[in-house]
């Protein structure tokens, strides 16, 4: 079509433009997923971009828009993006989930490592090492996904400031995304303050859902927060990711390091490898001046490590930006990048990589996990 400008628009390059944006939860190309309806363009060289979205109340509509919108604009010619909305029919909607569900096993593929992050005792700050250590891989280039698996005590959907419930294609979720990283948790399946009140039999089925029923397309990096001690959900899960290596938290005290020496161990008795220990806490930054002091103490990290016949990783120090950060559901390598406990972070999310060759023959193909 020629515009009044006088430029053609070559539709085949526009349609394909449009089509591989990608949709923002699916991490495909709408024109691969079946998403994309109409592209036309008129006389004055606007174009009309028409999308199918999985399901009316989809939350990243706005973005998605934007996305069409730049790639539609970076077309020569092309002098105004429209971009209108559907919705999929029940049927394309059980199609599509269907083809994701056979394409999920290639997708996820045998590179991907998966990490369950453990602690003996509550309160040392594991979920915040899991949520900002995701976020550093993603900032990084990673692919990332995380599953909050502290049933009872999860925390995901505060730290990362998501309020929103899965979108579900016909018996399969799709992860919600926040600052690039894959999240679920139970948390956005209930309400707020909601308590979960599951036995057993059901805590195994839900985790084994969301570990084969979500798809988390493709992966360099699946973190697992785990609920704190040795019980049941702690058992089951490491059952379920038997090649999984396991990142041990504590803090400097004793009394967290001895605990947490429990859960190294019963990752041995279960011939899971270690990738290494995290210290939290470990000095407490003053906000004025930047002195830090020992506030809990000091060698739980390191005495950790040698128990368990490991490498301290990371020692993270608290800081008035990460107590704000977990308020305010930004991760502090997000909100405030060059804070303390934030470069600590960011070190532990490049050392892994180190470790990840020490761990030659863990990656974890999620799809066989049954």
């Amino acid at each position: 079509m020629l515009t009044r400008r006088g430029t053609t628009v070559d539709h085949a390059a526009l349609r394909e433009a449009v089509g591989a944006v990608e949709d923002p939860e699916i991490h495909r190309g709408l024109g691969e997923l079946g998403m994309l309806r109409d592209v036309t363009t008129d006389r004055r060289g606007t174009a009309h971009v028409a999308v199918a979205l999985t399901t009316p109340t989809c939350p990243l509509r706005e973005q998605l828009q934007a996305d069409v919108t730049a790639a539609a604009s970076a077309v020569p010619g092309v002098t105004g993006v429209e971009v209108s909305f559907t919705t999929l029919s029940d049927r394309e909607r059980l199609a599509l989930s269907q083809r994701l569900r056979e394409q999920q096993p290639v997708r996820l593929g045998a590179e991907t490592l998966v990490y369950a992050v453990a602690s003996g005792k509550g309160g040392v700050g594991k979920s915040s090492v899991a949520a900002n250590l995701a976020v550093a891989l993603a900032r990084d280039g990673k692919r990332v996904g995380l599953l909050d698996a502290d049933v009872w005590g999860y925390s995901v959907p505060q730290l990362f400031g998501v309020r929103r419930s899965p979108v579900a294609l016909k018996g399969l979720m799709l992860p919600v995304d926040a600052h690039g990283v894959r999240l679920m948790s139970v948390g956005f399946l209930v309400g707020d303050g909601e308590p979960v009140v599951w036995r057993g039999p059901m805590l195994h089925k839900a985790l084994e859902q969301f570990l084969t029923d979500v798809h988390w397309g493709e992966l360099d990096v699946l973190l697992v927060d785990l609920p704190p001690g040795t019980g049941d959900v702690t058992l089951s899960l490491l059952e379920l990711l038997p090649r999984a290596a396991l990142l041990a938290v504590t803090t400097p005290q004793v009394s967290a390091q001895t605990v947490a020496t429990r859960a190294g161990r019963m990752a041995a008795d279960l011939r899971m490898p270690l990738a290494g220990v995290v210290e939290n806490m470990s000095t407490l930054v003053c906000e004025c001046c930047g002195e830090r002091t020992a506030l809990f103490g000091s060698g739980g990290g390191q005495r950790l490590a040698d128990d368990l016949g490991t490498e301290l990783l990371a020692r993270i120090p608290l800081d008035a930006a990460l107590r704000h950060a977990g308020d305010t559901g930004v991760p502090v390598v997000a909100g405030a990048p060059e804070a303390p406990s934030a470069l600590a972070l960011s070190d532990l999310a490049a050392r892994l990589p180190v470790v990840r060759r020490s761990l030659s023959g863990l990656a974890l193909p999620l799809s066989v996990v049954r």
